[in-house]
């Protein structure tokens, strides 16, 4: 008698278009086909189906997406025919809902003709009642997706409009954000059905949805709060609770037609979850059981981790501040984060092992926390399953960004229902650490002169979200985990929303206006947001770009930058550090270097400036890890596909500086008016008894200046060493060397002011068992040695990337993914374009063999 589910997903839909005010937009050639209807696939979305078809060229190749904004202006419907016997479940028990857990976005459900309701909300879930509407034999669902352009200029003139950043008013229908276009995604405005759709049937109750909250008491034994929903005409039931492994086991009483019940429950013996960073991962599984006297009525089952997490926010002693940060079992935590955006423009294309893959690339750059952006999605299941098994931490945002948001009806109600279901939703991820209000909204009415301007001054912009409506519901669905009201958000309406002495703060004068250097000038508490730029991978390019675009100033190149400005501001700040690349097609080898180089120092200068204030700052978050398409972007891992046209997320040497600066223990040199500061930082588990030295030594090797090291760091704490070397200037470099190892080069002077000569080293090459290495032997010092063994095998990375080596040095790049490699191309590992360094000009030399 429990619930049965009948998948309605797959490749047996059809999408039709449905011509309407935009329909002279349509390709004339195609009209036809669209008016007849094409096969389609669900979860999916019309641009997928379009693609699969034959009628539409892949957006993410060349000038593609110019010429692509009619898809998302169209009316499109979606069918499918399906059959139920007589005596099907469907047919033959009292209750069948269709539940949709993803319509995108503005959505008429009909089965059979019948109307069984509406939807305009992509980040919420729907259940339809089909009372009626089911027969034996051929049944026939159409969901009709009318444009979100279309239904926001509705919204615009029922509530008035709002102001907001980019081309088109996304504030004005729940929809990602970014699906309209971002300064690093582009317009894909989508359509479809991108999550399962399938009927429920059941019979007298069921649990309709479920809350599991696990957290640790102070003695360490657990406690588990369930809230089941129950629905249904069913006065007297029974719930049982159990704890897989732990033999516990609880029942009470429930009644159908009070919708919620709740039971909190002792577990002990429970193992605590922890970030990575801190320990391990033990997760349980909790069975919730509705049932009679007679038989089971229905079974969820959530799995979840036991730990606690608080936000703190003590006020410093002198009131002129206070700290924010993460403690998780006690235990206060450094955040080394970075920002996470939907990693496809069409997330049906992400599955479960696309998200494990990305998140453990994630971890082994020693991320331990992703903040996901609230101009995304809430994500999928496996995103959240993922973290919780690799210890992930999450920070999540509700999906407001960068704009005014209407709290007039009907979007108070949507927004509280989208609350509400994504609170209770995501509940039982250990991972979930925060729930956060917006992006930037609060800064930006703050701050951003447009944000304020004429009607926008005295209309509702979202304040009673962030302030009443999000507070109350985490309060209520969900009080295990902490609040705040925005990212940036100082934590009270009257205190400025970017102090940096209050709460989290982003930081984007550097890029937009400043030198990247200017991250020295702050002394945040926890920076929620801070990037720079840089191009997408040789390999990814090569996907994506023809070789007469591949240049810096291409259409098709600036087509993939959506930044305002972007070039400009990237060879604008390079001037002062590196030399700088011509930007022709004969160029584009030394711009792809140069750029991703100038991206990897700019973001480890900063991280390094936070990680050297532990104590005062608890928290760096970079923006961004990830990408979803192919383009010069703030991320770390590009998106492009391989030969088999399967999607790939190369590493850009900015991935190896997120892994080298967001080490467990790190060594950092500050610059401090005309001071050197050591930093020594120790985010193990361990103490850290620290030996070695600290060296200045010219470009030659030769040491001018040493200091011993010898001390000890305590676990998640900091020492500070001051440095009087009495020299300074170019051809100098710090070098410090500690347990044996040297960790760290730093040069006094930018490169651009260096005279490194003609990089003098050998090179060879060997074959593995684990793949290829290749082994670099100085002979004059080498700045920011990279190998980039995509430009000879496209799926091949690099173990280590941006590695400094004096004269007489020896490194090994280990190099996986070039099985295919033919012994002939080896020698290809240590040309020029796959192996180089910085060097002033930038040049092409010949290495001896």
């Amino acid at each position: 008698m429990e619930r049965e589910w009948l998948d309605l997903g797959g490749p047996t839909w059809t999408v039709q278009a449905e011509p309407g005010d935009a329909w002279e937009m349509v390709p004339a050639a195609i009209r036809d086909r669209l008016l007849d209807g094409i096969p389609a696939t669900v979860p999916g979305v019309v641009h997928t189906d379009l693609m699969a078809a034959g009628l539409l060229a892949d957006p993410y190749i060349g000038v593609n997406e110019r010429d692509q904004a009619w898809v998302g202006r169209q009316t499109w419907v979606y069918r499918r025919v399906f059959a139920l016997a007589a005596d099907a479940p469907q047919l033959t028990r009292r209750h069948v809902d269709l539940a949709c857990d993803g319509l995108d976005t503005v959505a008429e459900v009909t089965l059979n003709g019948v109307l069984l309701g509406h939807s305009a909300n992509q980040h919420r879930r729907n259940l339809f009642d089909t009372a009626g509407a089911l027969a034996a034999g051929d049944n026939t669902l159409a969901i009709r997706f009318r444009p979100a352009l279309e239904y926001a200029a509705e919204m615009a003139a029922l509530v008035g409009a709002r102001p907001h950043t980019e081309a088109h008013p996304f504030n004005l229908v729940r929809k990602m954000a970014c699906n309209f276009g971002w300064d690093w995604g582009p317009a894909l405005i989508t359509a479809g059905v991108f999550k399962a759709i399938g009927l429920v049937s059941w019979r007298a109750a069921r649990i309709l949805d479920l809350s599991v909250l696990a957290t640790l008491d102070a003695d360490g034994r657990g406690r588990l709060r369930v809230c089941a929903q129950l629905t249904g005409e069913l006065r007297f039931a029974a719930l049982t609770v159990r704890v897989s492994g732990h033999g516990v086991r609880a029942e009470l009483g429930g009644d159908a037609q009070q919708e919620w019940t709740e039971v909190v429950l002792p577990v002990s013996g429970v193992e605590p979850w922890w970030p990575h960073s801190l320990g391990g991962q033990p997760l349980y599984d909790v069975e919730v059981t509705l049932h009679n006297d007679v038989a089971v009525l229905d079974r969820v089952t959530r799995r979840t981790g036991f730990r606690t997490v608080e936000l703190d926010t003590a006020p410093d002693p002198d009131g002129q501040g206070a700290t924010f940060g993460f403690r998780v079992n006690g235990t206060d935590v450094f955040a080394r984060g970075a920002n996470w955006i939907p990693d496809d423009c069409f997330p049906s294309r992400v599955t479960p092992e696309r998200y494990r893959e990305r998140i453990q690339q994630a971890k082994d750059a020693n991320i331990d926390l992703l903040r996901v952006w609230g101009g995304g999605l809430y994500e999928q299941d496996a995103f959240y399953d993922a973290c919780d098994e690799l210890g992930m931490m999450v920070w999540q945002d509700f999906a407001l960004a960068c704009a005014a948001y209407p709290e007039e009806e009907p979007f108070w109600s949507e927004f509280e229902a989208e609350a509400r279901d994504n609170v209770v939703r995501l509940s039982a991820h250990p991972s979930l650490i925060v729930w956060n209000g917006c992006n930037e909204n609060i800064w930006g009415r703050a701050d951003w002169a447009f944000m304020t301007e004429g009607d926008a001054a005295d209309q509702t912009w979202g304040a009673g979200y962030y302030y009443d409506l999000f507070p109350r519901v985490v309060a209520e669905l969900d009080p295990s985990r902490p609040y705040w009201p925005g990212s940036p958000s100082s934590g009270r309406p009257d205190l400025h929303p970017n102090d940096p002495n209050f709460g989290c703060v982003h930081i984007w004068d550097v890029w937009n206006e400043r030198d990247y250097l200017a991250y020295g000038e702050y002394s945040p508490r926890f920076v929620a947001e801070f990037g720079y730029q840089g191009p997408a991978t040789y390999a990814t390019w090569a996907r994506t770009l023809a070789p007469e675009d591949r240049s810096a100033t291409s259409d098709a190149m600036l087509l993939h930058q959506k930044a305002a400005g972007g070039n400009a501001k990237l060879n604008q700040c390079i001037r002062d550090h590196l030399p700088t690349p011509g930007e022709t097609a004969a160029d584009f080898d030394d711009w792809l270097f140069a750029m991703q180089v100038q991206q990897a120092e700019a973001v480890r200068y900063g991280i390094e400036r936070w990680r050297s204030l532990r104590g005062r700052c608890r928290g760096s978050v970079v923006w961004q890890i990830n990408d979803c398409w192919p383009v010069t972007s703030w991320a770390a891992l590009d998106l492009g596909t391989n030969a088999a046209g399967q999607p790939v997320a190369r590493r850009k040497p900015l991935w190896y500086a997120l892994r080298s600066a967001y080490e467990d223990r790190t060594v950092t040199l500050q610059r401090e008016g005309g001071a050197w500061r050591l930093a020594l930082v120790n985010d193990g588990r361990e103490p850290w008894p620290v030996w070695g030295s600290v060296e200045l030594r010219r470009l030659t090797g030769e040491v001018v200046w040493s200091q011993p090291l010898d001390l000890a760091v305590p676990v998640r704490d900091r020492a500070d060493l001051a440095l009087d070397p009495g020299a300074d200037g170019p051809g100098l470099a710090w070098a410090v060397t500690v347990d044996g190892a040297e960790r760290y080069v730093k040069l006094l002077a930018p490169d651009v002011a260096q005279d490194f000569g003609a990089p003098g080293y050998a090179a060879t090459v060997a074959v593995t068992p684990e793949g290829v290495a290749v082994t670099v032997e100085a002979e004059t010092f080498l700045r920011t040695l990279c190998l980039f063994p995509d430009r000879v095998a496209e799926d091949a990375w690099a173990d280590t990337c941006l590695v400094d080596l004096f004269p007489g040095e020896i490194h090994t790049f280990r190099v996986t993914g070039a099985d295919g490699v033919a012994p002939a191309d080896l020698a290809e590992f240590t040309a020029w374009r796959a192996l180089r360094c910085v060097t002033n000009p930038l040049h092409h030399p010949t290495p001896r063999p």
